[in-house]
């Protein structure tokens, strides 16, 4: 089972750094995501339980032994919890730019290069 979340992470990755590689807006933010779920796939492959126990110590105990490990669901939570607002930030820019340039690809869109070069010291209206 091990090799099969390995595999899978893998084409995650691969299918999102090529989607990341385009020039289109949407797959470089949809590419994103998918980066987002294949890094928590990881994390969890990383961190898989090797107890079905609990990890809250028992009454009369003074120690935990054999219990599941909390810290890889904690960080995997703030993984999804960082990657949607990253998503969601992402899509409003690209919101904004499809509105303001009527396109999605990035190489036409040409905002930066009307300002001007910023080493003459001189800005143009554009």
């Amino acid at each position: 089972m091990n090799i099969l979340y390995a595999f899978v992470a893998a084409g995650l990755v691969g299918c999102s750094v090529y989607m990341v590689l385009s020039r289109n807006v949407a797959r470089l933010l949809l590419g994103l995501s998918l980066m987002t779920t294949a890094v928590n796939l990881v994390l969890f492959q990383l961190g898989r339980n090797r107890s079905a126990q609990p990890p809250i110590i028992p009454k009369g105990e003074t120690t935990l032994t054999g219990a599941a490990d909390p810290v890889p669901q904690a960080l995997i939570l703030t993984a999804i919890v960082i990657g949607m607002a990253l998503t969601i930030i992402f899509a409003a820019l690209a919101l904004r730019a499809y509105r303001g340039h009527g396109t999605l690809r990035s190489d036409q869109i040409h905002s930066a290069e009307r300002l001007g070069d910023p080493f003459d010291g001189k800005v143009s209206d554009g």
